[in-house]
């Protein structure tokens, strides 16, 4: 995501309280107490510490199948979502994040269950209850109109209507407005997504198009993402677009929805897709998902793009640099998650980083100039950019300059302390060993010590976990 407009001081105010209980993906839910009941409810929240309540523990999540009908003049949507997922315990009840409209039935297995809503909780109470290791289905009905998320610093996301559909965004916490999941991008899911839309209008998912059928005035697209993605990369963005599909050299599907007011400006950019992809390929390795494409729309009140996984969404006519940014995250913050939102500069950093390279390989600045700039290490040393711990940035900077420029020139800094050679294997062997993965920033500084062969100790404390700008490293 490129960096907010938006950066207000609420956020630090409003989530200064975080959990203190470490992050466990939900499949590794500790086991109950000698004497404790055999069947529990599973945690609330996976225990993220910037988003205490996200996710949810007890079960695993594997695939996610949302049918909905959505209508741009009333704004009224009716949705089912079918949860295939499997039990990490022992379950007599389980929680699901969802902010979305009414629901009208709710199931498992089947059979009618019991359900309340305590803010952005859906607390589920099944008729049976649920086995350890056992695959169960959950099915919500709700109608209404989705919600637009706030977060505390102003941003918005989830479901954003515009003039003639939604733009429909996720980080880091609005994918709930719509979709009842489990929203924490440790438990990743495929996804398979039913809209129908007026005919006029497309809707454009994740993944590949399997269909798309008009009948009685209503056009219903099929979208399949057969890659596991996280919960915030989930997008259907709807809306009257100019389409258009390609290939990649190496034979990937392209497929690019245009508003038509930003069709001219949009055109060059666009067209570069396969030409990035093409260069990211060489530095970080093969592609990781089966299409690849962009979304640009009209959403003037969002003011930033989003990596949505395959195809990144775009709230105006993106610059080629930041579309560069967008398709670099495919591979450094889609197919390679972060385990905690605190981890979020192995996203940022990198997709800017690819950015810089970018610029570098098509003529412009070299790496070692963007480096240097006023934006960057060119900063004056009593500027508040250095002021902030770039591992751990905080939910008030989590998209800010820090975790974005800090943590590109952590990598650049890295690939000057242990050299190209040793570099570039390290990113393309990061991107392929944690392929579909979700990983830390311990993880990062193990792989690059292991792949270097050197003590970087000192090297990531200066960059990562110091205040201060860095003189010696």
């Amino acid at each position: 995501m490129r960096p907010r407009s938006i950066r207000g001081t609420a956020l630090a105010a409003a989530l200064c309280v975080l959990a203190s209980a470490p992050l466990a993906h939900p499949a590794l839910a500790a086991p109950g107490k000698p004497g404790d009941p055999r069947h529990s409810a599973g945690a609330a929240g996976i225990g993220d510490p910037y988003f205490p309540a996200q996710g949810n523990g007890g079960f695993d999540v594997k695939h996610y199948d949302v049918a909905f009908s959505y209508d741009p003049a009333t704004k009224r949507m009716d949705a089912t979502t079918t949860i295939t997922a499997t039990a990490t315990q022992d379950l007599d009840r389980f929680n699901l994040d969802f902010r979305g409209p009414k629901i009208t039935d709710l199931n498992v297995d089947r059979h009618r269950a019991s359900f309340r809503r305590d803010g952005q909780e859906l607390v589920v109470t099944p008729r049976l209850k649920l086995k350890n290791r056992k695959s169960f289905t959950v099915v919500v009905k709700y109608a209404g109109t989705p919600p637009v998320i706030t977060d505390p610093d102003g941003s918005i996301e989830g479901w954003v209507p515009t003039d003639d559909g939604a733009f429909v965004p996720g980080e880091p916490q609005g994918t709930p407005a719509w979709i009842p999941s489990n929203d924490h991008p440790t438990d990743k899911a495929t996804f398979t997504f039913h809209a129908t839309v007026p005919e006029g209008v497309t809707a454009v998912g994740n993944g590949q198009l399997l269909s798309q059928k008009t009948r009685k005035g209503r056009t219903t697209f099929v979208w399949d993402s057969t890659e596991p993605m996280a919960t915030y990369l989930a997008t259907v963005t709807i809306g009257k677009f100019k389409v258009a599909t390609s290939k990649t050299p190496g034979g990937i599907p392209v497929y690019t929805a245009v508003d038509p007011a930003l069709a001219t400006q949009s055109a060059a950019v666009v067209a570069r897709i396969p030409d990035i992809i093409g260069y990211f390929t060489s530095l970080f390795g093969p592609y990781p998902f089966a299409s690849a494409g962009a979304i640009v729309d009209r959403a003037p009140n969002v003011g930033y793009a989003l990596e949505s996984q395959t195809k990144p969404i775009f709230s105006s006519a993106p610059s080629l640099s930041t579309m560069a940014h967008e398709i670099a995250h495919q591979w450094y913050g889609d197919s390679v998650s972060p385990k905690r939102w605190s981890d979020i500069w192995l996203n940022e950093g990198f997709a800017t980083y690819a950015q810089w390279l970018w610029t570098e390989h098509n003529g412009g600045a070299t790496a070692q100039q963007t480096f240097d700039s006023s934006d960057n290490y060119g900063r004056d040393a009593a500027a508040p950019f250095w002021q902030t711990v770039t591992a751990d940035p905080g939910t008030a900077d989590l998209f800010g300059d820090v975790p974005y420029n800090r943590g590109a020139m952590t990598l650049h800094a890295l690939r000057g302390k242990i050299g190209d050679t040793a570099f570039f294997k390290l990113v393309k062997d990061w991107a392929a060993k944690h392929k579909y993965g979700n990983v830390s920033t311990a993880d990062f500084i193990h792989q690059a010590s292991s792949v270097s062969g050197k003590n970087l100790k000192t090297f990531f404390d200066v960059w990562l976990y110091r205040k201060g700008k860095p003189t010696t490293w």
